[in-house]
């Protein structure tokens, strides 16, 4: 009996990805792919809508994020891993979508408005205002069962679900609608307490060395008020006991408890969560450091995963196109 299936990507933005990205999608993509047929997509011609005038290192860093799907644990065997602009039938159908998705709900997209603010993007493109058409065909191309997305991610399917009506109700059934599959997305602060992100430039990443991690965990924001070892301390309101409920999950209580009781300083609550990410992070390290020394197998797998993406894209398309009557 088949699997049934699912699609995810990431897009290939600056730096390889970090904890938040491990934790928040790839740790539970490889839980995933052992119940699933997973479609594991690079989103290359999703950093143009936002890159268009630096594109030199899209190529180059579409290969570390493929590098750090298969350091996480995804296996060529079990999923498909690709990059976008290699399978191109996913331009064809944003093509098609776009013809049937009103121009109001893409106006009307929270994150429309966000990204140009957030990027102080003066004169957006076309491609921009599009993006949710674009993330729609991704998904729609594969018929999956669902994409697996946190609880806070859940909304932006919505669009998606809209337009598979909407291209169902005047060319028949071809899409089924995909489903939300919930899973757990822990939300980590970065070295100075906001979210992980990129664009904060307060992340640790897994490609970061021993070296890097204690670096970065030694500038991480504490509890203000925790000044001297005595003082008690709020592990509420610290970043550094965020990281250690999830990497020194056991440990974790006791240090709640030696915080609060002004038993436990910074210093050493920091080197401990260090050594925590660092045990955590060198399995990844390990088979990062094999992918590196051989990149030709980098690109085999990437070549199989399109090809494998490719034949289910192409079927599709067949039923697209006949349903539309471009056949």
């Amino acid at each position: 009996m088949s699997k049934p299936r699912l699609l995810s990507g990431m897009q290939p933005t600056g730096r390889a990805l970090h904890l938040g990205n491990y934790e928040g999608a790839l740790k539970n993509w490889v839980r995933l792919q052992d119940e699933y047929e997973l479609f594991c997509c690079i989103v290359d011609w999703h950093a143009l809508t936002t890159m268009a005038e630096e594109t030199a290192s899209i190529a180059d860093d579409s290969r570390q994020i493929a590098i750090d799907y298969l350091s996480a644990g995804l296996d060529p065997d079990k999923c498909a891993i690709f990059i976008q602009s290699h399978v191109k039938e996913h331009a064809e159908l944003h093509l098609l979508l776009s013809m049937v998705t009103p121009l109001g709900w893409l106006e009307r997209v929270p994150t429309w408005k966000e990204k140009r603010e957030q990027l102080h993007i003066v004169s957006p493109s076309y491609g921009l205002l599009g993006y949710p058409v674009l993330q729609a065909a991704d998904i729609l191309l594969y018929r999956p069962k669902g994409v697996p997305v946190g609880k806070d991610q859940s909304a932006h399917l919505e669009l998606t679900r809209e337009i598979c009506r909407r291209f169902n109700h005047l060319y028949g059934e071809v899409f089924p609608e995909p489903e939300t599959i919930l899973t757990e997305v822990p939300i980590l602060p970065g070295i100075d307490g906001r979210k992980m992100s990129k664009s904060y430039d307060n992340a640790i990443y897994l490609i970061d060395s021993e070296e890097t991690v204690n670096e970065r965990v030694r500038q991480m924001f504490t509890d203000p008020e925790k000044i001297k070892l005595k003082d008690p301390g709020h592990p509420e309101r610290c970043p550094v006991f965020a990281l250690h409920q999830i990497y020194n999950a056991e440990a974790a209580p006791i240090v709640e408890r030696e915080c609060r009781g002004g038993d436990r300083g910074c210093v050493a609550c920091k080197r401990e969560l260090a050594e925590a990410i660092n045990r955590a992070l060198e399995p990844i390290r390990q088979r990062r450091a094999e992918y590196e020394a051989h990149p030709e197998k980098v690109e085999a797998i990437l070549e199989q995963g399109a090809a494998k993406a490719r034949k289910v894209a192409q079927e599709t398309m067949d039923l697209a196109r006949a349903a539309i009557g471009l056949r």
